[in-house]
């Protein structure tokens, strides 16, 4: 029983290194239950995720870029509101432009742009590089026209004297004052692309054709063989089929369907006009294709 006893009798150095072993013991145990000690497959695992992440972060500033508006030439003359604000003009300088526009002038120049909307420097050297002026405005020389057989009879014609303006050459239409070798031709090739002529109106989508030159052109042509057209009825149409006609763009068609279910249908063209973002300017070419069943 003595010598059980002295195997547990230790002296106080014996005590201290027992002391210290099982305190290094108990450190040992909270490093290996509380910190995370990285590991080869957790570092690689770490480096897959960053590469990874970094190539969404790429995907998306790709996919950003593909669906950021881009600008194309234009004539500042006919920005609407929508197109306005995507180019980054405040509503007020919106509202000087068409303001203007009211008065029948027209801009001219980038710096007549500014004077007239007062934007700043930036966005002008922004935005002017795109602007696209007729040929009439950036080739200012004057030119002579020599008096044709159109010009002589002032008398208006009446709609059996006129020519089909469907049908019409590019010599004939270069007899009207102001209009030369290029706008005639660009008549004719816009009146190929559309497939011809549905109504006058469809003039002032011919570029470079100022409103004075196309009320020449109509006092001798207009549309007398005009193909049919499909009419789309307002009141029922889906979005995919209200963007079929030109200058609705699916913001519009989504503001239109979501009125004519407020308004339980339009009873008129002029009721169409009030929705959100509507281009009133453009109204007399949309009513060609529209009908009101």
């Amino acid at each position: 029983m003595k010598n059980l006893k002295s195997h547990f009798t230790f002296t106080k150095q014996q005590r201290s290194g027992i002391f210290a072993l099982l305190l290094l013991i108990f450190i040992a145990q909270c490093l290996y239950f509380f910190v995370d000690f990285p590991s080869e497959d957790d570092t690689n695992h770490s480096e897959m995720i960053a590469a990874y992440r970094a190539e969404v972060e790429a995907l998306k500033m790709v996919k950003l870029e593909e669906i950021r508006p881009k600008i194309y030439p234009f004539n500042p003359n006919f920005i609407t509101d929508y197109k306005g604000y995507t180019l980054g003009m405040s509503n007020e300088e919106i509202d000087r432009l068409h303001a203007y526009r009211k008065t029948n002038k027209w801009v001219n120049s980038a710096d007549e742009f500014q004077k007239v909307t007062k934007v700043s420097d930036s966005l002008l050297a922004k935005l002017s590089p795109y602007f696209k002026f007729p040929d009439w405005v950036t080739n200012s020389k004057p030119k002579m026209y020599a008096p044709s057989s159109f010009q002589k009879n002032s008398k208006p014609k009446t709609f059996d004297q006129k020519i089909d303006l469907n049908v019409a050459s590019a010599s004939q239409l270069k007899r009207v004052n102001g209009i030369g070798d290029k706008l005639s031709e660009r008549i004719v090739k816009y009146r190929e692309r559309i497939g011809g002529f549905v109504a006058d109106v469809q003039l002032q989508e011919v570029y470079g054709l100022s409103p004075e030159v196309i009320e020449r052109v109509l006092n001798e042509f207009t549309v007398k063989s005009a193909k049919p057209i499909t009419k789309i009825n307002v009141n029922t149409a889906t979005v995919d089929q209200l963007v079929t006609i030109k200058y609705i763009d699916y913001e519009i068609a989504h503001n239109i369907v979501e009125q004519r279910t407020l308004r339980e249908g339009f009873e008129s063209f002029d009721e169409l006009t009030k929705v959100k973002d509507f281009p009133i300017k453009k109204s007399e070419i949309i009513k060609l294709y529209l009908a009101f069943d």
